[in-house]
């Protein structure tokens, strides 16, 4: 991420790969299923499906009123960093060969699902958009305190009813549980792939031994001074991070230095700077 913020282009060169990834999976996946999943690109093959309107022309309409009530409502900041990827977004739909990959439909919206949210969540790690109807939930976040994921999340599925009257209830449903696989491919992403183990370790009489353990087997640890909220008695808490593939080990090990350890473990998203031992 620091190269980006220091090499623009790379920045930029990452925006148009992440709007390529969401082109990929409209016309890939989503429009040769013919369903809908919500927002400006599931709308665009609505108008494709009932009028036979070019996708990218829809999508492009859509973006420039979302850039106008951007300018309009929100600052100048929030309207450049939309404007990039909602003119550069038609234009890759329109260049992106439309190809049935999957023969299976639902195959075809879990993988479509999968793609998008994968482009989606890139765009937002270096804090671009591919505009849409991201924009409504903006506004209504900064006049009315509306939590903008509810307001694109009641958008998306308002969005996805069109698929009643294209394909039927079985493209809804479809749409419905793809929202479901974005949202949560989105979440594991933007929160983070470098994903780890936080442990805390407390111990009545072992707490130097299980402190010995630690450092023979190079583990980094910080130690915190805490009081029981019942007996008041002071005592050492150690904080420690792991990756995922040695808690069992870990956890193993210290059950064997003493098997009446106490140990809270949180699954973390990422850990950043040094080191404290």
């Amino acid at each position: 991420m620091k190269l980006l913020h220091k090499y623009q282009i790379l920045r930029y060169a990452t925006i148009v790969l992440a709007l390529e990834i969401v082109a990929i999976s409209i016309n890939f996946f989503y429009a040769p299923a013919k369903v809908a999943a919500g927002g400006a690109t599931g709308f665009a093959i609505l108008i494709n499906e009932l009028l036979g309107v070019d996708r990218a022309i829809t999508v492009l309409v859509v973006n420039i009123i979302m850039i106008c009530l951007a300018a309009f409502f929100l600052d100048r900041g929030t309207t450049a960093r939309i404007t990039l990827g909602s003119l550069i977004l038609p234009v890759l739909l329109k260049i992106t060969p439309s190809y049935t990959i999957l023969t299976d439909r639902t195959f075809s919206v879990l993988v479509g699902g999968f793609v998008f949210a994968t482009g989606v969540a890139i765009l937002y790690r270096v804090d671009a958009s591919s505009g849409g109807t991201a924009v409504p939930p903006m506004i209504l976040k900064k006049y009315f305190r509306v939590a903008p994921a509810a307001s694109l999340l009641l958008i998306d599925m308002v969005v996805s009813l069109g698929n009643l009257f294209t394909e039927g209830i079985e493209a809804l449903l479809l749409a419905f549980f793809s929202l479901v696989v974005t949202a949560v491919v989105m979440n594991y992403i933007e929160t983070g792939l470098d994903r780890r183990k936080m442990v805390y370790i407390t111990s009545n009489e072992r707490i130097a031994d299980i402190k010995q353990y630690l450092s023979d087997n190079e583990t980094s640890y910080t130690a915190m001074d805490v009081r029981g909220g019942y007996t008041g008695d002071n005592r050492e808490m150690l904080m420690v991070i792991i990756e995922n593939q040695d808690y069992n080990t870990l956890i193993k090990a210290i059950h064997t230095v003493d098997p009446n350890v106490f140990m809270i473990a949180y699954d973390i998203s990422e850990a950043h700077g040094g080191t404290f031992i």
